[in-house]
């Protein structure tokens, strides 16, 4: 992976409370999609492509992990539009969208200078519009265990999973996506 990761388990004596605060600090109503988040601070997001995993962070400690679906063609950093990548990079969540047509949705800064310099030398968009996000309203074939890797290029959690993250990650926050 190229980066120590920390694998202590949230329930080890150092990690305890902070599990605790965690699973306690997002509540929503029957009738809410939204959820009141008041832990930890989440300080960065990772996501390990080759495992499928999310990571939330608060400094050194892992606060929640999460499964992911990647783009359709997952391998290597998305280059440009309608490549079915995922980009690789560090990039920064920098907008929320709480009607997407993908339950709920975080934005995520690609295309950055680099990615835009590197398509317009080919003579071609970088394309945009990459977001961590919930499954569709109208799931079709999308979605599906036997399917998991189908978006354009995007993040997607369970919808339920999403919610928590939607509630925990504030615009700003740095995301590393690593292959």
């Amino acid at each position: 992976m190229g980066r120590n990761i920390s694998r202590r388990p949230l329930l080890a004596w150092g990690g305890a409370f902070a599990a605790a605060s965690v699973l306690g600090a997002c509540e929503r109503t029957p009738e809410s999609k939204f959820r009141l988040y008041d832990g930890p601070e989440v300080t960065r997001v990772t996501v390990h492509k080759s495992s499928r995993r999310m990571y939330l962070w608060h400094n050194d400690d892992i606060l929640k992990t999460y499964g992911v679906d990647l783009g359709w063609a997952p391998d290597g950093h998305k280059q440009f539009e309608g490549d079915g990548r995922t980009p690789e990079g560090r990039y920064h969540i920098d907008r929320r969208n709480p009607d997407s047509s993908f339950h709920l949705s975080l934005g995520i800064s690609y295309p950055n200078e680099a990615d835009i310099e590197y398509a317009r030398k080919s003579g071609k968009s970088p394309g945009g519009d990459i977001f961590i996000h919930g499954q569709p309203s109208i799931l079709g074939r999308f979605g599906k265990k036997d399917d998991p890797d189908w978006t354009a290029g995007c993040i997607a959690v369970k919808n339920r999973d999403m919610e928590i993250v939607y509630a925990m990650v504030k615009t700003g926050t740095p995301i590393d996506i690593y292959p």
